[in-house]
């Protein structure tokens, strides 16, 4: 008795408006990924290939900050090929660090000694 009748009801024709309903569930998190890649994933997207660019170019007398947090002066930085790059830490004492192991530059800012007027 039961089956008979839901056999014999037909869906209805709304077929837009089914479309409607599942863009408006979905524009929520297409929003949200929206804020989140522009926020987050892009910007450090752009960090990392700013980063890959200057371990690249690292040259001798350039200041490097380890994984570690260690501080030291470049030595040795034969090519960008080379995963090997000799760093002082202290005077006389040089150790070899990786390549990718180096988390960025430290670039001295100029201090700011303008004598008021």
């Amino acid at each position: 008795m039961f089956i008979s009748e839901a056999l014999a009801q037909t869906a209805t024709g709304g077929g837009s408006a089914d479309i409607m309903a599942s863009v408006q569930q979905f524009a929520p998190l297409l929003l949200i990924f929206g804020v989140f890649y522009f926020l987050l994933i892009r910007p450090q997207q752009q960090k990392q290939k700013e980063l890959k660019a200057a371990l690249g170019g690292l040259k001798r007398g350039d200041k490097v900050v380890t994984g570690g947090g260690i501080i030291g002066t470049v030595t040795k930085a034969p090519d960008a090929e080379t995963r090997e790059v000799e760093v002082e830490i202290a005077p006389g004492v040089k150790v070899v660090v990786v390549r990718e192991t180096i988390t960025g530059l430290v670039v001295p800012k100029a201090a700011n000694d303008a004598k008021p007027k």
